[in-house]
Order: C-alpha cells, then structure tokens, then sequence
C-alpha cells in the first residue's frame, strides 16, 4: 500500500507540474494587458496595413484601457520592422503588422535577413485584399479567356509591370508564367502608382495589382479588370470573374494583413488578441471603412494563421526559386 501512494503522489506531482506552465499562461493572459502596447507597422502611415493597425489599436485601447501606438517603420522589404519586432520582448506588449511578405516569402528572397520568419510567433490575419489582373482600357483583350490565350501562344510577346524586383505583382507573374509554361517581359517599377501609369498608357500590356490600388481607376475607364486571383469575387466587384473559372485554378494571390509577436510569445495572450481583432474587423462600421480600400475581413485565429503561413512560405518559396529571384 505505501508503494501505491507513493507512486499515485508521484503521478499527480508530474501532472501538476506538467499542467503548471499552461495554468501560467492562462492567468497571464486574464489580467494582460497591464501597460502600453506598441504595434509595429512595417508600412508607412496612409497605407491599408497601417489603417488597420490603427482601427485595431483605438478598438483595443478602448476595450482594455491600455494605451496603444502605432509605430512605423517602413523600408526595407518589410523587414526593418520585422527585425524589430523579432528582437522585442515576448511578453505580448510588441506586435508586428505586415504584409505576407516577413512570415512567408522574404527568407527565399532575401540573403541577408537578420531575423528567422519562421520562428515569429502568428497572432491573427486579419483580412485580405484579392489581388486581379488588370489592362489599359484600351487594351485589345476585352475578357480573361482571351488574355490567357494570348500569352499562350505568344512567347515573349507581352510585356508585365509589377511594383519592383519580388513584389506581389512581380511574383504573381513569375507564378502565372510558371503555370502556363510560356515566360513574357517583366517591367519591375519603383511602386504601384508609376507600374499602372504605364500600363494605362498602353507602354505595359498587363498588371497583377491589389484591387483597393485599382478599383477607381477601373470605375474611372482607365483600366479594365480581367480576373481576379481569389476563390470567390471581391464584395467590391461580384461580377468580375474568378481565375479558377477562366481556367487557371492554381493562380491564386492575394494580400493579407497578419499580426505577428516575437519568438516565445505565449500562447494565451496571442490567443486573447486574435479572438479580440475578430471581433473588431466584423464590426459593421470597421468592414464598411475597409470595404472602401478594398480589404475584406477575415478573423483567422493563431492555429489557422500558423497553417495558412506555413502552406504560403512553400508556395511561394517554390515560385521564388523557380524563378530565380533574389533581393539583395
């Protein structure tokens, strides 16, 4: 009998331990936050992914009566602020807002980053942008089948601006090149505004560009949208067709928004956040003002961001080194 209570104190001893980090957790994550937070933005103010840090630190702020700023700091491929980010404390008060770009492609395009993608801890993806394919309104192909066509059967023939080297709009063509195995002329620009110039110009036959840059030029009669690069349409234009539907089912691309905390970040208080953003993005009056830039709410939480990064670095990480792109 004592050998009995020996061994069953010893069990319920190793399951008390066991239990105690996560009993840990939770109690920190009940009373957090207890001071100011600070959300890194890796854009500059205006930007879609800085307004969204803006309407979720005010939400925030307002729901835990903590202080919350948003910092910027632009530059550098999104990775100055990532770098930043990944060498903050892990104690939930630092949070990196940014494109896909820190947690996903940039360690395939980059030589030099400083800081590990894979180990930035995911809090939530927020919401997206679909990204479509656009031409000048002038442009001979009046429909996506005939575009598609088109670059097909003529190698080399068609030319495709981007915002600069490993941008979305430039890897969204080397993967559209990859999938219809013909490669066209890359014009890489120094941002959006100058690429779509261009392309309404006629100079450049067709773009890969987020929908919020190019629905009023679109409305405007200075471009025409093709196709878009989602599964389902953009609430902003529910009759412009899918790629899927036009043939190319594997050309998807889009831009999310994702909040990311340093390496050691623990679970419960990234958990606290993620389900505190969902409901702020499916705020009527948040989707309303977001709708108009062309972003639509999503609400992942940490699990299903953690496996949408992981399945997005391989995609892309594919599509990089088949292209041979690299930043330096």
């Amino acid at each position: 009998m004592p050998d009995q209570i020996t061994r069953r104190q010893t069990l319920a001893a190793l399951a008390s331990l066991a239990a105690t980090p996560a009993l840990a957790q939770a109690q920190g994550a009940a009373d957090f936050p207890k001071s100011q937070i600070r959300i890194v933005c890796s854009a500059a103010v205006g930007g879609g992914n800085d307004l969204i840090a803006r309407i979720m630190g005010a939400h925030l702020q307002q729901k835990w009566g903590q202080t919350i700023i948003v910092e910027n700091r632009p530059g550098g491929g999104n990775n100055i602020a990532a770098d930043f980010v990944y060498r903050s404390a892990p104690d939930g008060y630092t949070l990196l807002v940014s494109p896909p770009g820190p947690v996903t492609v940039n360690k395939a395009l980059f030589t030099d980053l400083r800081y590990d993608p894979d180990k930035l801890e995911p809090v939530t993806i927020t919401s997206y942008i679909p990204n479509v394919l656009v031409v000048a309104d002038t442009s001979p192909f009046k429909n996506a089948r005939d575009f598609i066509a088109f670059a097909r059967a003529n190698p080399g023939k068609l030319t495709y601006a981007s915002q600069g080297i490993g941008t979305t709009g430039h890897l969204t063509g080397a993967l559209f090149e990859q999938i219809i195995g013909v490669k066209h002329r890359h014009v890489p620009f120094g941002g959006a505004a100058p690429a779509l110039t261009d392309v309404m110009a006629g100079h450049v036959d067709f773009m890969f560009a987020d929908i919020g840059t190019v629905l009023s030029l679109a409305q405007g009669g200075k471009l025409r949208m093709l196709a878009t690069l989602t599964k389902e349409a953009p609430p902003q234009a529910p009759d412009l067709p899918t790629i899927a539907s036009v043939g190319l089912p594997d050309l998807l691309s889009d831009t999310w928004t994702v909040f990311t905390a340093p390496p050691g970040t623990p679970l419960a208080i990234r958990e606290k956040y993620a389900a505190a953003m969902r409901e702020v993005i499916f705020l009527p009056e948040v989707k309303e003002q977001l709708a108009r830039i062309g972003v639509v709410p999503w609400g992942l939480g940490v699990q299903e961001s953690a496996d949408l990064i992981r399945a997005e670095t391989r995609r892309w990480g594919d599509v990089v080194r088949q292209a041979g792109v690299k930043v330096e």
